[in-house]
């Protein structure tokens, strides 16, 4: 027994007949025909009493009446109580972005949350990952994707990795650099370097991989502008260093990216205030896979 066929049965029997039965669920005649026939046939019994201008309940019919009413109610109910726990989810979720997310998983998250929440609306803050980082610990945003400081995140601040991408070194594709499978960071020592401002989170990485090797990390030409460090490497003014994923790359004939070693990989991650009670347009979020709340 299907509840499609019960609301046939509550339709025929409160508007005492098959056609306008028909008309106020918006299906043919014979359909709420052959669905009644099948319930008297499943009960064993009839349930109306047939003539040219109306239908009547028997007995059985009036037994099932209020039996199938509750039924059709409280599935009612289930549906309206799941519906608006996705309803219900409504307000502003403030997320921070920095440069490079499309690379991220977080283009394929919010795709699932504006489809389970399509009444929260999503307000992106673009900056860079220290002052992200800032503005979430102190509750201006709800979240933000950064890229992850060599040094722990404040205290009490949870994450989850979003994206972990390659260091490369950028040099024109006839370098003798060019060829190689990777470039030894000591190779670097001497060369002019454009990297990133002091304000990217991708700078300390580069900084402690210098120091690390006991190489002077002078960089030259200091841009977070990704695009204009391949301009420049094409120029022939120096070597870049930069993510994989950076799209500045992509088909570049003029060209070549070259992984450093000892391999350098740089993650960017989803941050939020472990807070016992965050935004429910927070918690939806974090509810969709990235991270339990």
């Amino acid at each position: 027994m299907e509840l499609r066929t019960l609301r046939f049965f509550v339709a025929v029997a409160e508007e005492q007949s098959f056609t306008r039965a028909a008309e106020r669920l918006s299906v043919a005649q014979p359909a709420v025909s052959h669905q009644i026939r099948s319930l008297e046939k499943e009960l064993g019994e009839a349930l109306f009493e047939r003539n040219p201008r109306s239908v009547r309940l028997t007995e059985a019919g009036r037994v099932l009446l209020p039996l199938a009413s509750q039924t059709l109610a409280d599935a009612d109910r289930v549906t309206a109580e799941f519906a608006s726990r996705t309803a219900l989810v409504t307000g502003t979720l403030l997320l921070g972005t920095v440069d490079g997310v499309q690379h991220t998983r977080l283009p394929a998250l919010l795709g699932a949350f504006h489809r389970r929440y399509p009444g929260v609306a999503v307000q992106l803050v673009e900056g860079r990952s220290a002052g992200l980082i800032s503005r979430v610990e102190n509750g201006e945003l709800d979240a933000a994707v950064v890229a992850l400081p060599e040094h722990p995140l404040p205290q009490g601040m949870r994450s989850v990795v979003m994206l972990e991408d390659e260091i490369v070194a950028v040099v024109p594709a006839d370098s003798p650099l060019a060829g190689r499978t990777s470039i030894p960071i000591e190779l670097l020592s001497g060369k002019t370097l454009i990297s990133y401002g002091h304000d990217s989170g991708l700078r300390p990485w580069l900084q402690s991989a210098f120091d690390a090797a006991g190489i002077d990390f002078a960089t030259r030409y200091a841009t977070n502008d990704a695009a204009l460090h391949v301009a420049l490497v094409e120029a022939s003014i120096g070597v870049s260093l930069t993510v994989g994923t950076d799209r500045a790359l992509a088909g570049n004939p003029r060209v070549s990216a070259v992984p450093v070693s000892p391999s350098l990989t740089y993650r960017k991650a989803l941050i939020w205030r472990g807070t016992p009670q965050p935004t429910r347009p927070l918690r939806a979020l974090l509810a969709l896979g990235p991270a339990a709340p």
